[in-house]
């Protein structure tokens, strides 16, 4: 599994700002509440195209800005599917960019952990969610919020270059 590091990668240093909170690292953060909705993978995708065009990662530049834009979509799709799949549906999708990542976050109200499975079965669809989330990722992990029922499934990317 991923850590459980709360601050964006490369945007604070853990000793120099001890209480910064995620949301103070990024520039813009969206959210788009998902509970009971219907089709929410589909909406979470296009929610966040919507933000990547905004923020000028869409239409791209350049072929990584486009790969770029094409990871997050596909870990958007994964972690909402996973939250669908196995903690009863997401109830919010939350984008945050900073100056040199972007993270998604899909908060929901199931008390599992994700986590890559060990007996995956190649060619067989399922189970492979969280393993395409790690090799498109920086990182990746789990928050829970002191008090509250659920959980947070966090995971952050990489801005391109020329984004």
């Amino acid at each position: 599994m991923g850590t459980t590091r709360p601050y964006p990668a490369g945007d604070q240093n853990p000793e120099q700002q001890a209480s910064a909170t995620v949301a103070d690292a990024m520039l813009q953060v969206r959210r788009l509440r998902l509970a009971g909705a219907p089709g929410v993978v589909s909406r979470a995708r296009e929610f966040t195209r919507a933000a990547l065009h905004d923020w000028d990662w869409l239409p791209a530049a350049s072929e990584e800005v486009r790969a770029a834009a094409e990871d997050v979509l596909l870990v958007v799709s994964e972690l909402v599917t996973n939250a669908c799949l196995h903690a009863g549906g997401p109830d919010e999708l939350r984008i945050g960019r900073g100056a040199k990542l972007l993270r998604v976050e899909v908060l929901d109200r199931g008390d599992g952990v994700p986590a890559l499975r060990t007996a995956r079965r190649p060619g067989r669809p399922g189970g492979h969610g969280m393993f395409i989330v790690q090799r498109l990722c920086l990182d990746w992990g789990v928050t829970h919020e002191p008090g509250a029922e659920g959980k947070t499934v966090w995971a952050e990317l990489a801005a391109p270059p020329d984004a």
